[in-house]
């Protein structure tokens, strides 16, 4: 009993030490980020940035284990989804950003991941028993899986939106056309790399949908499955769409939009509704 009262506090304690650190320097990388002039400016602030993914993803393995808790099992909620979510887009664009400066994006996506790390430690989920189905693990990873490929595809859908807009709005020979004319990132492959994050983000929440119709003794229509249904529904329907009517600019982004959405409310949003106003018990 001691030791696991012991075994408790020091998980807490790192807990709070690792999102405490992740949150601050994600918040410094903000700043440095706003006053970034170039490639080189990225580049000062690419150790710190790692070091808060990395403070962000101890953080959620000390959270989502539920080591030293009372009851055995995982520790989940809408928080640590969002939180995971946001670490994922964060780690793709890491990747990314060794070809392609993105100095606005690295200023977002710090703030949002010192938030969501905040966020994840204030609410930290209930613990979960040790699942019933050797699947259900797997349906809970390709479910977290298909959450960061759909919020890197609607981070490059932004950025394509962005892009569109300013060749639109600014003439020729105006002081910023020239920097308008030359986005970071080649309009045709922008486009090209959202639209396979999405193709591969429906891939993983078409399984993961599968999986838990599978080995769940008794599937209903609750609200978090009829949204996570009707977004595969939209998601797919973008890509039929995309490829027999050739969609493209904003109706296809409309599209993303609207179908990431409904999966953003399908899980977090059902979760938050439980753990925070409702304060019921979670569900499998």
């Amino acid at each position: 009993m001691i030791l696991s009262i012991a075994s408790s506090g020091a998980a807490n304690w790192v807990l709070a030490g690792a999102s405490l650190l992740a949150a601050l320097a994600y918040g410094w990388v903000a700043v440095r980020a706003s006053k970034a002039t170039g490639a080189q400016g990225l580049a000062d602030s690419a150790g710190l940035l790692l070091l808060a993914w990395g403070a962000h993803l101890l953080a959620l393995l000390v959270d989502v284990s539920g080591v030293g808790q009372a009851v055995s099992g995982t520790r989940f909620g809408f928080a640590p989804a969002l939180s995971t979510t946001v670490w994922l887009v964060l780690a793709v664009y890491m990747v990314e950003s060794r070809f392609v400066p993105l100095p606005g994006v690295r200023r977002v996506l710090a703030l949002m991941s010192a938030a969501a790390v905040l966020l994840a430690f204030a609410f930290p989920g209930e613990s979960r028993p040790l699942a019933g189905s050797p699947w259900a693990p797997l349906h809970w990873l390709l479910g977290l899986a298909s959450y960061g490929l759909f919020g890197v595809a609607v981070l490059h859908a932004a950025m394509l939106n962005r892009a569109e807009r300013m060749m639109r709005v600014l003439k020729p020979g105006s002081p910023n056309a020239s920097a308008a004319a030359q986005p970071l990132m080649p309009l045709l492959r922008l486009e090209r790399l959202t639209f396979q994050f999405v193709g591969a983000g429906v891939a993983a929440l078409s399984i993961a949908i599968l999986l838990g119709w599978w080995f769940t003794p008794h599937w209903h229509w609750d609200h978090k499955n009829f949204l996570a249904v009707l977004g595969w529904l939209v998601l797919t329907g973008l890509l039929t769409g995309r490829k027999v009517f050739g969609w493209r600019g904003r109706r296809a982004t409309r599209w993303l939009y609207f179908g990431a959405l409904l999966l953003l409310l399908s899980y977090a949003g059902s979760r938050f509704v439980l753990e925070v106003i409702l304060q019921r018990p979670l569900a499998a």
